[in-house]
């Protein structure tokens, strides 16, 4: 500390802006928290101060406002109580300020210290030196089975610094969105935290996509008087109506997020005006417990008399509320001028659990939505138990189920089962039991006869059908999509496996005692080469299931020159692959690749194209040295979360020089006479671009053209497709790029 105190350390306006923010989590948590609980909230506030003493953040404020704002998250967006408002003042104590476990227990009990302890183990997550993301995921994931709330507080963590990214260097901006946007804002979701998972979507795309995002927030901006002037005329007769019949009821409008709008772009492949639902009207009603359910249809009975409903868009979420606890009613109806209007329908328990999702559970406890909480962290335990899996088998099955939408089958005797959509009878019987899952032949799905990959139905009503000798294959993996199926029957699978391998260990020892041969593990280690076994069981098993014969394996022994020729081919890809990822020269200038590395040898990826002037990073392929991304590409999620380590900060040179880059622009429009000949007057007349190829389509009165142009950078790029748009029967310009690799 330099030999000040703290105090000495703080400016007037620091010290000020501390208590004030102090003053703020105390008043959020003012209703569940009595004086002797202040007491210890403010004793560990003095310890987390004393901790972070001296330490700033990137905005160049004291660091100790970070788990201030944690505090108040978790506090007034979560509405945690004060065992974890303790714990998340003191979540870095231990990692940054030397303060012990031991010395938390002591002072603040287990509950605490177990919560620290677990937001301990977990604090590597955002550090360079991170390795697969799905590593990082696991972690999170066991850090349930301690406590719950050391995951929400790692959420609320996430959230405060994603509030402040922009502080950040900018070369850890787009790994840190993008890691909260593949790992955080799912958890979110899952948990029940709508606002919180909405806020991380939003950011990460700010940082990740910046210009759809301004884009989009300008439009929202633009649009908002005539937007509010709707809901006051839609909402009017509803409120006169609602207070004639004695409720007691608040409405409110919620624009949906920026990502959400985009995505529905993307996904309808259309343009922000033409996205109807950019709001919703929300009716809350307090009401008794006993009377949820009724007042609740009662007032969706009073919308759709005023307004006439689309029976296709009506959702019943409190009679059987979604797997995160969600309930509420939801209709779409047509609004004055033709317009198509969401309400949603609920009372203040039900929003209050949608918005603070998994922590108001606790606080009212024995509702419907109590029971799928518990069945999902139970679906999250069995991902874990199964050690067969690697960390990127962990995350693909736990992000299987967290955006899906669910299907309810009943079984035989009318119990009601929930899937995710797209499983199949043979996901139901492994739900069922396991065993019934391993000798499932197909199903009786509502008195009909039906195979195992049957896809499952709302509604359905199914009977497993059994054979005493069915065994799992290895294609049933193709015909589940439940974690809980996967798993029973990769354990099969290994079992099996195992079964086969100790045979084809035997039948070797035998050929080779009796071939007078020692076999050593020297021996085996080029054989397995040879085979292209990763493992010993691997190779044994080809042995076991027949798929290797061992007069083979003699002869390859008994052949030097065969064993030479193939140990040198075997060898010679990974001896290219480690010296060109040493070995770079450089063939341009036009790129900085890290500021670090000098000389290196990079290609443009071909999946998202990038131009001079674009966002982008580098990647580290295997052998074809580093390839060039857009932060914007579609495959960027995939290789930042999987491949993080292999990933390098990039930036252009001051100028493009006389460089190209193709681009593959997607043109829909009208089609009439006349229109190809203005689209090439503007690219190659006008603009002076070089054309590669143009490909035009039309199909009843509309064209879509994809053309491929040269262009020396982004800003030459955004004047001609700017010119484009503005052509007479040109509809919408796009850049295309491929789709994400699956």
């Amino acid at each position: 500390m330099n030999g000040k105190t703290i105090s000495e350390q703080l400016s007037p306006s620091e010290k000020k802006t501390i208590a004030n923010r102090y003053r703020g989590l105390l008043r959020s948590c003012s209703d569940r928290i009595n004086k002797e609980e202040q007491k210890s909230l403010r004793s560990a506030f003095n310890k987390a101060v004393l901790a972070h003493a001296g330490k700033k953040r990137h905005s160049g404020e004291p660091y100790i406002l970070h788990p201030l704002n944690v505090a108040r998250i978790v506090a007034g967006e979560i509405g945690l109580g004060p065992t974890s408002l303790i714990a998340a003042l003191l979540h870095e104590t231990v990692k940054d300020g030397g303060v012990s476990l031991n010395e938390i227990e002591k002072n603040y009990g287990k509950a605490v210290k177990t919560i620290v302890n677990g937001l301990t183990k977990i604090s590597g997550l955002s550090t360079e030196k991170t390795s697969l993301q799905a590593e990082n995921f696991r972690k999170l994931l066991l850090s349930l089975s301690d406590d719950m709330r050391v995951i929400l507080i790692k959420i609320a963590d996430r959230l405060d610094n994603m509030r402040y990214l922009h502080h950040s260097p900018e070369n850890e901006r787009l790994r840190i969105a993008t890691e909260t946007f593949y790992l955080y804002a799912p958890i979110a979701h899952r948990l029940g935290l709508y606002n919180i998972k909405t806020e991380l979507e939003d950011l990460s795309m700010k940082f990740t996509n910046s210009e759809a995002y301004n884009n989009i927030r300008q439009k929202l901006k633009h649009t908002t008087t005539a937007r509010n002037r709707f809901i006051r005329t839609f909402t009017e007769p509803l409120s006169k109506e609602l207070e004639r019949q004695n409720f007691n009821f608040e409405i409110k409008a919620r624009t949906k997020s920026v990502y959400s709008i985009w995505s529905k772009m993307k996904k309808q492949d259309a343009e922000f005006d033409e996205i109807y639902d950019i709001f919703a009207i929300r009716i809350i009603l307090n009401s008794l417990p006993q009377n949820e359910k009724s007042d609740c249809w009662r007032v969706y009975s009073i919308v759709t008399d005023h307004y006439q409903p689309n029976p296709n868009r009506l959702r019943d979420w409190i009679s059987v509320p979604k797997s995160n606890g969600y309930e509420s009613l939801h209709t779409t109806v047509v609004g004055p001028g033709g317009k198509f209007v969401e309400v949603q329908i609920r009372t203040s328990r039900m929003n209050e659990i949608a918005e603070k999702g998994l922590a108001a559970h606790w606080r009212y406890k024995g509702g419907k939505s109590e029971k799928n909480i518990d069945l999902w962290l139970e679906q999250i335990r069995e991902i874990l138990q199964d050690p067969g899996q690697n960390a990127r088998e962990i995350i693909e099955n736990f992000k299987l189920n967290l955006y899906s939408k669910e299907v309810f089958v009943f079984t035989p005797q009318g119990d009601l089962k929930r899937f995710p959509a797209g499983a199949t009878v043979l996901d139901f019987a492994f739900d069922v039991h396991t065993d019934l899952g391993v000798k499932c032949a197909g199903a009786r799905v509502n008195k009909k006869n039906a195979s195992i990959k049957q896809v499952l139905k709302n509604g359905d009503q199914v009977s497993v059908i059994t054979m005493k000798n069915q065994k799992p294959k290895i294609d049933w993996l193709n015909y589940v999509v439940t974690s809980k199926a996967k798993n029973r029957i990769r354990q099969s699978l290994r079992e099996e496996k195992q079964k086969d391998a100790e045979m084809g260990r035997e039948l070797l020892g035998r050929r080779m005692k009796n071939w007078k041969i020692e076999l050593t593990d020297k021996l085996i280690n080029k054989l397995m080469k040879y085979y292209k076994a990763k493992t010993s069981l691997d190779f044994y098993y080809l042995i076991g299931s027949g798929r290797i014969d061992p007069a083979d394996i003699k002869e390859f022994i008994t052949s030097r020159e065969a064993e030479e020729k193939d140990l040198v081919a075997e060898s010679q890809p990974a001896e290219q692959s480690e010296e060109k990822s040493h070995k770079y020269k450089s063939t341009d200038d036009v790129l900085v690749i890290d500021d670090a590395i000098a000389n290196v040898d990079y290609k443009l990826a071909k999946c998202c194209n990038p131009v001079y002037g674009d966002d982008i990073f580098g990647f580290v392929s295997v052998s074809d040295g580093i390839k060039i991304h857009r932060a914007g590409c579609p495959n960027a999620s995939q290789l930042y979360s999987r491949y993080q380590y292999r990933i390098i900060s990039s930036r252009w040179t001051g100028k493009a020089g006389s460089a190209s880059f193709q681009v593959t622009l997607r043109i829909t429009g009208v089609d009439e006479v006349g229109v190809v000949n203005r689209i090439s007057d503007v690219i190659s007349g006008d603009m002076k671009i070089n054309m590669r190829t143009i490909n035009i389509n039309s199909h009843e009165g509309m064209f879509e053209g994809v053309i491929k142009v040269l262009v020396p950078d982004k800003a030459r790029l955004d004047m001609l497709m700017a010119k484009l748009s503005k052509l007479r029967g040109v509809l919408k310009v796009n850049r295309y790029d491929k789709e994400a690799a699956g």
